[in-house]
């Protein structure tokens, strides 16, 4: 048996001016929006960090590739 709800219950919507009501979660969401959009016209990363990042993911992605069609050999028979 699951503990589980058979369906999920809609939440209601809250009363107009209640979002604002929890001073500190209004802030930390505006802080958190201001973070987003300062970081959305910058490049965090410098190029190097971007190559290297890059290369561990190709890395990686190849490990992933070669583990789920069962190693080398059947990646051969791929190629």
């Amino acid at each position: 048996m699951s503990d589980l709800p058979a369906s999920p219950q809609p939440t209601p919507p809250l009363p107009q001016g209640d979002r604002r009501r929890n001073p500190r979660l209004r802030e930390l969401v505006d802080e958190m929006m201001a973070t987003i959009r300062a970081a959305s016209h910058r490049d965090l990363w410098s190029p190097e960090e971007r190559a290297s990042c890059e290369a561990d993911m190709a890395r990686i992605m190849d490990s992933v590739r070669s583990h789920a069609l069962g190693g080398p050999a059947a990646r051969a028979k791929l190629d």
